[in-house]
């Protein structure tokens, strides 16, 4: 398999679990080594007392697509650390990008950083994941 089918083939398995991010309405729009997008819709059940966004969801975005690109190469891997920074609120009806890359991953140990954005192209919200790889793979050796 190329690194592409690889990171691919481990999204397909791990979204076949991902009920979280299947019920919250998320859509997996890219994958690759190192790489994940994913969008989704922010409804009125996903607000907070001000209306906006309710944060954990925004949260919740960024680390599934955290989780898809650092789970890319057929390596089971957690989070170890995170850390988000809201730019600006999200309202219901925007629809959310978390497009994540992999800034280092060394040995057992990697750095993603998410931008989400919504649909105008506005930055919402800059997550920081490290990551942790564990025993066990996605798909059979």
């Amino acid at each position: 398999m190329t690194p592409q089918e690889l990171a691919e083939a481990s999204a397909r398995a791990m979204w076949n679990d991902d009920s979280t991010s299947q019920r919250l309405g998320m859509r997996l729009t890219h994958i690759a080594p190192g790489e994940a997008t994913l969008v989704m819709t922010l409804t009125d059940a996903m607000t907070n007392g001000h209306g906006n966004a309710h944060g954990g969801f925004i949260f919740t975005l960024a680390d599934s697509a955290f989780a898809f690109a650092c789970n890319s190469y057929n390596q089971l891997v957690v989070a170890q650390h995170c850390a988000i920074t809201y730019l600006i609120p999200g309202r219901v009806g925007d629809v959310l990008t978390a497009s994540a890359r992999e800034v280092s991953r060394r040995g057992r140990s990697g750095i993603y950083d998410i931008r989400i954005t919504n649909q105008d192209g506005a930055h919402v919200a800059e997550f920081r994941g490290h990551s942790r790889t564990v025993t066990g793979t996605h798909l059979p050796e």
